[in-house]
């Protein structure tokens, strides 16, 4: 009998003419954490999908507890034992927690929902591996880190031996983390065996026992993870050494670029309104926002951008109230701006790599003689961009469409570092790319505060926010909870913060130096 519970061999997976995986291997013990790691479109989290039956695969052979799986899909899979937590949380909101919990598997009592045995059944879990999770709370009104401690309860209540999970750590605090690793060492202990897809290497250093590498959708290896390190797994993901830790400049900050003055926001969502909130940028000076995703981040920088309307307060840039003001008379007072979903916000995917670099400026000199078009202007800002971005492919006539994310990312950083502007605000700049499109974004977000910037940083990796910032602003709830020079903060400090604190009685915004 095999070793291993799971086994993939040389897999091919294709998306019409995007063949994601091109040689895939995988293989999983009894009673390990065996992590899988590689760049943004390696095809890790593809590699996983096939395995839970939600993709066909094209080639190759997946064999579960030793039987070839000649058909697999996710309810195939759920019965021989594997069962997988997504990035993005399956639950219903306005349902309680158990009531999530045994949606499509409700225990019955003649025709109705036993709930007295469900919350019994339920309890055993939480009790024998030791989470923490309220059952009559809505979805709504429990933590990110609590919606995952349920993620997990679903598996098991399915009777998961073999859990997958894709990148679960990408919105939780360092405390939440920290819990999550002791729940995975617990299900490790009672025999479980589980997959880590991850970018994180400190973390998979951390927890794994075995760790697979992919690249471009190849298998690049399978190392123990007591004979690596994080410097060993970069290079085999991307071929090349990384440096993530920037040579960070504490030169003096400047005059005042971004005043926010007791500013509120409405929000669809109550933990999301801006309450009272006031901060300053200056010139030359990284100011990082750290927080649990959907606390605020999204509104206060909305509400600054000229994307959303302020209802009380006032937004002072470079002198000039803009207060809601169209978003390309705040750009006109000084504002480039990176927004933190690209797709939406950044990018126009059906145009080309050369109409979204120009597209703010378009109509203004040189890219335009007269009433004309200046196609040849165009042409050579293109050109530069696309070399001092490193953007790939480096023919910008393209559709934009045709890039990664790091490369799509790489057209919105050089379209709005490019133009100059006094205030930088960057939202989730690296989310969602690759460590080497990661690299080059830290040294230019570095490089326009060198050159005078302001910078506000928005960002839910609190190591890039230690890394990059000057001084750290924490909000919760819509509130600023703490606010701490860089060289002060730590995951430990800014996690607390991050879930509450103790809330100052006084914004300091105004009496930063």
């Amino acid at each position: 009998m095999s070793e291993y519970v799971v086994e993939m061999k040389n897999i091919v997976k294709s998306f019409g003419e995007v063949r994601a995986v091109k040689e895939g291997q995988f293989n999983l013990k009894k009673g390990e954490i065996h992590s899988l790691i590689g760049e943004n479109g390696a095809g890790k989290s593809t590699m996983m999908k096939l395995l839970y039956g939600m993709y066909p695969i094209n080639e190759g052979e997946i064999y579960i507890k030793g039987e070839h799986m000649t058909k697999l899909d996710p309810k195939i899979a759920i019965s021989h034992g594997i069962g997988m937590v997504h990035q993005e949380f399956m639950l219903v909101n306005e349902l309680t927690v158990l009531e999530n919990v045994i949606l499509g598997f409700e225990p019955k009592k003649g025709m109705t929902i036993d709930f007295d045995k469900a919350r019994k059944d339920v309890q055993h879990y939480i009790d024998q591996y030791n989470m923490e999770i309220q059952l009559d709370k809505k979805v709504s009104q429990i933590s990110v880190g609590e919606a995952q401690r349920v993620e997990i309860i679903k598996t098991l209540m399915r009777g998961a031996e073999i859990i997958i999970l894709d990148e679960p750590t990408a919105v939780l605090t360092p405390q939440e983390t920290k819990k999550l690793f002791e729940i995975l060492a617990n299900l490790k202990a009672e025999g479980k065996s589980l997959v880590f897809i991850s970018h994180k290497l400190n973390e998979v250093m951390e927890i794994s026992d075995r760790i697979s590498v992919m690249r471009q959708g190849t298998y690049m290896g399978t190392v123990n993870r007591d004979e690596t390190s994080p410097l060993d797994l970069t290079k085999k993901m991307i071929g090349r050494e990384v440096f993530l830790n920037i040579e960070k400049d504490y030169s003096k900050a400047g005059e005042k670029i971004l005043e926010v003055q007791d500013v509120w926001v409405p929000s669809q969502k109550e933990t999301s309104k801006i309450r009272g909130m006031s901060l300053c940028v200056r010139a030359g000076e990284i100011v990082g926002i750290a927080g649990i995703d959907g606390n605020g981040q999204s509104e206060l920088i909305e509400a600054i951008t000229g994307l959303r309307k302020v209802e009380k307060g006032a937004v002072i840039l470079n002198g000039k109230n803009v207060t809601n003001k169209s978003p390309r008379k705040v750009r006109e007072a000084g504002l480039a701006h990176i927004p933190e979903d690209r797709n939406t916000r950044g990018l126009n995917r059906t145009m080309s790599i050369e109409e979204n670099l120009v597209a703010v400026e378009l109509d203004k000199k040189p890219y335009t003689k007269g009433i004309f078009m200046n196609t040849a202007a165009q042409d050579k800002y293109s050109e530069e961009m696309v070399r001092q971005f490193d953007i790939r492919p480096t023919d910008y006539k393209l559709p934009t469409s045709s890039l990664s994310g790091g490369n799509a990312q790489k057209v919105v950083v050089a379209r709005e570092v490019s133009m100059n502007k006094k205030l930088l605000v960057a939202s989730q700049p690296t989310r969602g790319v690759d460590i080497g499109a990661i690299e080059s974004i830290r040294n230019t977000l570095e490089k326009a505060k060198k050159q005078g910037a302001g910078v506000l940083l928005v960002s839910a990796e609190l190591e890039e926010i230690i890394s990059l910032s000057d001084r750290i602003i924490v909000i919760h709830e819509g509130e600023i909870t703490g606010e701490m020079a860089a060289s002060e903060a730590n995951e430990n400090n800014l996690g607390l913060l991050m879930m509450g604190g103790a809330k100052n009685t006084k914004q300091k915004g105004e009496e930063a130096s």
